[in-house]
């Protein structure tokens, strides 16, 4: 049997994924607000993590622009 940690898709933090996308973890939050890009709230203290996989499209459309 699969662990489960083996299971579920690895998660960027908030800072990790300003750095992949070069802006501050307050636009990564502007963004969540505005349904820019969708953030996942991990615990009640508000903590938000990125797929990888909605940075990389992310990344994909702003250059097409």
């Amino acid at each position: 049997m699969p662990k489960i940690k083996d299971e579920l898709p690895k998660l960027l933090t908030i800072r990790q994924a300003a750095e992949i996308l070069n802006v501050h973890v307050e636009t990564l939050r502007r963004w969540g607000k505005g349904g820019k890009l969708k953030a996942i709230i991990v615990n009640e203290r508000g903590d938000r993590r990125y797929d990888p996989r909605d940075i990389e499209t992310f990344l994909k459309n702003r250059k097409k622009k």
